[in-house]
């Protein structure tokens, strides 16, 4: 053989093991070759500059810990939901699928609209409201020609994840094509630009994309609700079943599909928990974002997709980020913020705060502020008081109600027995 064919031979092996490595303790060949998606070079950087760079980006200061080992979501994020710091993140922007993240999104356009209200109101169900489902979707039970309140849907969706109670909501609201059309607008008066909506309930779609820093907006914005935060806390419930002439209607048992806050199939439930919402499809694989308080401290934390093998990825990792971000908390530099709603924000782009009439002045598509909090705040008295500033966040761990600092939620703190 030429010396020139055994060096051409010599280049092409060493080019054809460079993505494998041999393991001495098992002399077995692995392929290391990685064809995971890569993040945009160039990604948003609303809510601040750093938080458009691709990677990890962390600020630690004296004291800090440095971040859990192992995370291998495409896209987290963990912030303080009473300032709107963002303490750490890892390609907050990266538009990826969310699964039924995205049903947070869905329920804070929609929840406080005067169709469905009040939460006893009932409705019975049609054909049609059931007949555009994705295969596959995951459903709570809902059968035609039944009828359901609104509270029950309102479960079905934060407990079961049901596509079916989003798709029946969305009919009694004015139908799917105003529902995603509210959503987007939605989206955007939240300044949350990753976020493109083609289906009410995160289906997946090729166009339908969010991302971790979106979702956590989603999140807060929705916490502002009490229905909402009463929905994504609760544990267990009862969902009507079949209904027999003569006899009293069936119902059955339904479980949140939060495993941080259940508990179930082996997860450790997370101390101080309080919802929000869990998704998962085989396109966008595992999302979530969480909300927990721990020794008054409130924070935020939205995971998508991890490549981990380990069984619940996604809530280990959520998990270990919020350990990192109550022991992290004031000892590391925002690395940016969760910005308000664009009709909160003034000239100068700082946050309005409370005005003179009591609202915090956002307008949402529903009318001004002071509708969508009296729909949260219930009627009359320290309720509507605490709904007109922005909320109040009903917490597990505790039994307490927590209200916040900044929007979207007031700087008044109370606790009380749960209702």
């Amino acid at each position: 053989m030429s010396a020139l064919k055994k060096t051409a031979l010599a280049v092409t092996s060493a080019a054809l093991l460079s993505s494998f490595v041999v393991s001495p303790a098992s002399a077995v060949v692995q392929d290391t070759s990685d064809d995971t998606p890569k993040p945009p070079a160039g990604m948003s950087q609303v809510g601040g500059e750093q938080l458009g760079r691709t990677g990890t980006q962390v600020n630690l200061g004296p004291g800090a810990p440095v971040l859990p080992k192992d995370l291998t979501g495409r896209s987290w994020m963990v912030s303080d939901a009473e300032s709107g710091e963002v303490l750490a993140s890892h390609n907050p922007h990266w538009r990826l699928p969310p699964a039924s993240t995205l049903k947070m999104l869905f329920a804070d356009t929609v929840m406080p609209s005067p169709e469905l209200q009040p939460s006893t109101l009932e409705y019975t169900v049609k054909d049609e409201d059931l007949a555009d489902l994705g295969e596959g979707s995951s459903l709570v039970g809902i059968k035609e020609n039944l009828s359901y309140t609104v509270h029950d849907l309102w479960l079905g969706v934060f407990l079961r994840s049901g596509n079916d109670a989003v798709h029946v909501l969305a009919s009694m609201y004015g139908g799917v094509p105003k529902t995603v059309r509210d959503m987007q607008a939605q989206a955007e008066e939240l300044q949350a630009l990753d976020t493109t909506v083609v289906s009410p309930d995160g289906y997946d779609s090729p166009d339908q994309v969010s991302s971790a820093y979106d979702l956590t907006l989603f999140a807060r914005s929705g916490l502002q609700n009490a229905d909402f935060r009463e929905y994504c806390s609760t544990s267990t419930a009862e969902f009507p079943g079949a209904k027999e002439k003569g006899k009293k209607r069936e119902s059955f048992g339904i479980q949140n599909t939060n495993r941080l806050l259940t508990g179930a199939d082996g997860v450790t439930p997370y101390k101080g928990i309080a919802g929000v919402k869990n998704g998962y499809t085989t396109h966008a694989g595992n999302t979530f974002t969480g909300v927990a308080e721990r020794d008054g401290k409130v924070l935020l934390v939205t995971v998508m997709n991890p490549s981990s093998k380990e069984a619940h990825a996604v809530y280990n990792e959520a998990a270990s980020l919020l350990d990192w971000g109550f022991s992290a908390s004031g000892k590391v530099t925002p690395v940016g913020e969760l910005v308000p709603p664009k009709s909160a924000v003034t000239g100068d782009g700082t946050g309005k705060g409370a005005q003179a009439d009591g609202s915090d002045g956002s307008k949402g598509k529903h009318g001004p502020a002071k509708t969508r909090q009296a729909a949260a705040g219930g009627s009359g008295g320290v309720g509507v008081a605490l709904g007109i500033v922005g909320g109040v966040l009903v917490l597990l761990a505790g039994a307490a109600f927590l209200v916040n600092r900044r929007w979207p939620l007031p700087d008044l703190v109370r606790r009380r027995p749960r209702r």
